[in-house]
């Protein structure tokens, strides 16, 4: 990787390190660009090349975790709701426990949710507005994503593997080819 990209991941994650830790202590409304910038040791313009406001370090920490999570995902176009999907969809979940359970404590979990909407939706393909397969897909990203928060508030008691064998046998939602 080129090292002005190194350097600028490691200017996002700083910013979005500072952010979290800040919102510990307070509201993003509370939070200023100026604190932000300090805390993280970088230059007002790094903000502002990568973020368009301190809500956008938030909505983009998702994306990139979602974009990432893209490129590892098996999808043949005729069925996304594999064993192997769900269990990298909880190994990610895993992965990124402190964000997760950070944006759902500091009232940001509604915005993941939507993102993860938006993602299947989009993975999925196109669906009519009025298409009965549209809820198949609210209903498995819903099951997913409660599922995954109470398991990562209750301290993964269950391996990934134990989870994601519960959830596909329990909730798991298969495309018709």
């Amino acid at each position: 990787m080129d090292k002005r990209k190194e350097a600028n991941i490691r200017v996002k994650e700083s910013i979005t390190t500072t952010l979290f830790r800040l919102l510990e202590q307070k509201s993003i409304s509370e939070i200023s660009v100026s604190e932000i910038i300090a805390g993280a040791g970088v230059a007002r313009a790094s903000f502002y090349r990568n973020y368009s406001s301190k809500e956008s370090v938030i909505t983009t920490l998702i994306a990139d975790v979602l974009e990432n999570f893209r490129e590892t995902i098996q999808y043949d176009g005729n069925n996304f709701y594999t064993y192997e999907n769900v269990r990298r969809s909880f190994d990610y979940f895993s992965r990124y426990e402190a964000q997760v359970l950070d944006l759902h404590r500091f009232g940001y979990g509604s915005i993941l949710l939507e993102m993860l909407n938006q993602f299947h939706e989009e993975v999925a393909g196109t669906m009519a507005h009025r298409s009965i397969e549209r809820y198949t897909l609210y209903i498995y990203i819903g099951s997913l994503y409660n599922t995954a928060m109470i398991w990562l508030q209750g301290g993964q008691k269950e391996s990934v593997e134990e989870i994601s064998d519960m959830f596909f046998k329990t909730c798991a939602i298969r495309n018709k080819g």
